[in-house]
């Protein structure tokens, strides 16, 4: 998701990174553009972002269903690791009605995925949510995107699948490495840790060694987390971490 006055400060900068590891990219715009960009026939502004993801989904429901078998949303400051996203997707069945991401707690009773994080929906859950559309059985009735389309999905009988890896770590992160990875004192949480389906957990063991995303992250960070993803190497480390290890997971959540 972009807009036109982010395609150089921020979507260029995608497009020069992370994008170039997707089987297939769509610009989703208000305008179209040589970008290029897909025009869709919405305003700009945060209060017409879920009017614009619908859209997008319509679009690509309509064009590009056939072209991949799990969908992507992300916003134009959003790294995302892609090979790690297909080795979570490689446990999932896209005929399934399933989606993934940030599970987050409040508003919807099995809970809704961060739309800072970006959000995965497998062909099925695409075709249940134009459904929702098409019968009137979801509504634009919240300009709040991501719990609304949460909502969608609940109604659609849509099932919010795990993205924890095997040790319970999140991958799917709305904000920065630095946001979670330094331990901090006692004090109050702030809300997107508050906001967790999952208890949370700060300091090095938040964070999967295979993350998918982080959010807030613009131009000089882009290329900065493109290198340490694909180039930086420790000489005569030996990785350790098994990812298909059987492991007990601890899947408490967090009453609010």
């Amino acid at each position: 998701m972009t807009g036109p006055k982010y395609l150089e400060s921020r979507t260029k900068h995608i497009k020069e990174t992370w994008a170039k590891h997707c089987n297939v990219v769509l610009y989703m715009s208000s305008v179209k553009t040589d970008f290029p960009t897909v025009e869709l026939n919405v305003s700009e502004g945060r209060d017409n972002l879920y009017w614009k993801t619908i859209r997008a989904f319509q679009y690509i429901y309509q064009h590009h269903l056939d072209e991949a078998d799990w969908f992507l949303k992300a916003d134009d400051d959003v790294f995302v690791v892609i090979e790690n996203l297909r080795y979570i997707l490689s446990k999932y069945d896209t005929e399934k009605a399933l989606y993934l991401g940030r599970r987050f707690a409040p508003f919807i009773s099995q809970g809704y995925m961060s739309g800072g994080a970006g959000y995965v929906l497998s062909k099925e859950a695409l075709r249940r949510f134009i459904k929702g559309f098409d019968t009137g059985e979801c509504t634009h009735f919240s300009t709040i995107e991501d719990m609304a389309l949460g909502k969608c999905m609940e109604t659609m009988k849509v099932e919010p699948a795990d993205s924890r890896d095997v040790k319970g770590r999140q991958t799917f992160h709305p904000y920065p490495p630095n946001h979670y990875l330094i331990r901090m004192l006692p004090r109050p949480r702030p809300w997107f840790l508050l906001y967790d389906y999952y208890t949370p957990v700060e300091g090095p063991d938040c964070c999967s060694d295979l993350a998918v995303s982080f959010h807030y992250i613009y131009a000089v960070k882009m290329y900065a987390l493109e290198y340490l993803t694909y180039h930086l190497r420790p000489y005569g480390y030996k990785y350790r971490f098994n990812p298909d290890e059987k492991m007990e997971v601890n899947a408490t959540t967090k009453t609010l």
